[in-house]
């Protein structure tokens, strides 16, 4: 999976033990990505997690949630929650709070 990641690329993990956010806070973080004009890997792991080298190359970790999600599932939370932030960033009426 590391040998796939672009170059200078900010990295972030999928992973349990990371910090969770609010679909605003990841509007924020998204706004900052996108400002930076770096790619973005979300690493997101296997049945047994992801490799401490893959944890280690993460400069960020995000927990979706201290539940278990089959990978599948992990991949259409993500695709959603970054379309939900994208909305609130430009004004999409998608988001409600």
């Amino acid at each position: 999976m590391l040998a796939a990641l672009p170059k200078d690329c900010t990295v972030i993990a999928l992973d349990v033990r990371g910090n969770s956010w609010s679909t605003e806070e990841l509007a924020v973080r998204l706004q900052d990505w996108l400002a930076s004009g770096r790619d973005v890997a979300l690493l997101v792991g296997g049945p047994d997690g992801l490799s401490a080298a893959c944890l280690a190359r993460a400069g960020l970790k995000w927990s979706l949630s201290s539940l278990t999600y089959p990978h599948s599932l992990v991949r259409v939370v993500i695709a959603e929650q970054l379309y939900r932030a994208w909305t609130i960033n430009t004004g999409h009426p998608y988001h409600r709070s």
